[in-house]
């Protein structure tokens, strides 16, 4: 009675909701989206920049996630440092991040001071400057920090070398941070030819989200995004495609720094593809059937709480915002009296009991309403909304598919599911690691 009020209500909620955006564009290609929200006098300002990790020409691996560091040295009107200091400043803060299909820059401040943002994130879209000496200095740190959250973790070094055997041709097996023996070789030249190709406003899409109206967006972005040129240097996105993968991969990576060995599983999975998410939001559905809670999941049930626990912890995961093919993920940390082959054994038969039997009835129905909920109680943030359309429209989404996404996974059904499964869950596209302590060290 209860789920059936639940999803009643979720229902009607989801009907009668709808994120109130406006979009448009500014003569020189930018694309700017404004979400309204005017709870609180805040507003975030991000910009969203179409190129990635993936996009970096080959031997230059890093070079996006460099020269977002880069950016927040000087330009002719700011000294080094300068813009995030003014951000704090003016009691606000700002940050930025890099994937493999987008690098992004935020500002979360005061809504009267959007007209300062917007002014100092326009002068760095074209006119950033750059001393050899700086440059130096922040491939130091990018170095530093490829140390301290790579080289320094047995996960992360496990990760980055399922990830390289995953994709046989496509450059998303390529760390964003980088390779570090090229990373050694970036210099002030590489940093300039790739900011001078893809930071334009032709290759950017401006998000603006809080306490706001699209009128006095689009005055302000005219007046500082307006004059800037758009870049003639830009080509469509043209990866290495990858080939059919005909054979399973398996890894073994041994490291004295282990305390907790697991195994870990990708494969290669469809992706959210314009006017066509509906693998994507079964696949979502999947993870969270398979792995999606620490208690009620499938592996969880199976494998954490029976009469012998194979596992401590166990998850499924999947994100299909990508531009190109993605992966799905499973992963399982064995009881202390376990072998990693005896939790993957147990895996891979909660696997093939589900593709078998398909989802359970209740199991499907509560992660449905949790899923339809997530998505409306998501709408109280407005700045993961502002992220929702700036990932999404960096990937190729169109509003309307952004938009759509609820109704897609609201309307996937247990055979899809299933199907799905069978299609996906296939070892010949995927890659099995084991991370585990060196002999003797445990």
């Amino acid at each position: 009675m209860y789920r059936a009020t639940l999803c009643a209500f979720l229902s009607a909620t989801a009907a009668q909701a709808a994120d109130d955006v406006t979009t448009f564009s500014l003569d020189n290609g930018l694309n700017v989206v404004v979400i309204e929200d005017h709870r609180a006098a805040v507003v975030t300002q991000m910009i969203w920049y179409r190129v990635g990790a993936a996009d970096e020409p080959p031997g230059h691996s890093g070079i996006a996630h460099f020269l977002e560091h880069l950016m927040f040295q000087g330009t002719a009107n700011l000294e080094p440092g300068e813009f995030s200091a003014t951000v704090e400043a003016n009691g606000g803060e700002d940050n930025a991040f890099t994937s493999w299909d987008y690098t992004a820059y935020f500002q979360r401040i005061a809504a009267d001071r959007l007209d300062l943002m917007m002014q100092m994130e326009a002068d760095r879209m074209q006119n950033l400057q750059l001393l050899d000496q700086d440059v130096l200095t922040e491939r130091n740190v990018i170095l530093e920090e490829r140390k301290t959250r790579t080289d320094s973790s047995p996960g992360a070094l496990m990760s980055e070398q399922t990830r390289a055997a995953q994709y046989l041709n496509h450059p998303y097996g390529v760390p964003i941070v980088g390779w570090k023996h090229e990373i050694e070789m970036l210099d002030r030249q590489d940093a300039l030819d790739f900011y001078k190709r893809y930071y334009a406003p032709n290759n950017a899409t401006l998000v603006v989200a809080g306490d706001v109206t699209p009128d006095q967006v689009r005055a302000l972005a005219e007046k500082h995004y307006g004059p800037l040129k758009p870049s003639e240097g830009l080509m469509p996105r043209d990866r290495p495609a990858e080939p059919p993968q005909l054979s399973e991969r398996r890894l073994v990576y041994a490291d004295a720094r282990v305390s907790e060995p697991y195994v870990i599983r990708s494969y290669l999975a469809p992706e959210r593809d314009p006017g066509d998410q509906a693998k994507a939001a079964a696949l979502t559905i999947l993870a969270e059937l398979l792995g999606g809670s620490g208690t009620t999941s499938l592996f969880a049930q199976a494998l954490q709480f029976g009469p012998d626990p194979v596992a401590v912890y166990s998850s499924a995961f999947y994100d299909g915002t990508t531009v190109d093919d993605t992966t799905f993920g499973v992963v399982v940390v064995p009881s202390p009296t376990k072998t990693l082959a005896e939790a993957e054994s147990a895996m891979d038969a909660v696997i093939a009991t589900f593709i078998e039997a398909g989802p359970d009835a209740d199991d499907f129905a509560r992660i449905k309403t949790q899923i339809a909920a997530a998505q409306i109680y998501a709408r109280d943030n407005v700045d993961g909304l502002a992220r929702r359309y700036g990932e999404g429209l960096s990937i190729g989404l169109t509003i309307d598919d952004i938009q759509a996404w609820p109704a897609v996974l609201d309307a996937v059904t247990p055979e899809a599911v299933v199907a799905v499964a069978q299609e996906v869950l296939d070892k010949r596209r995927a890659v099995t690691g084991w991370l585990q302590p060196e002999e003797g060290t445990n």
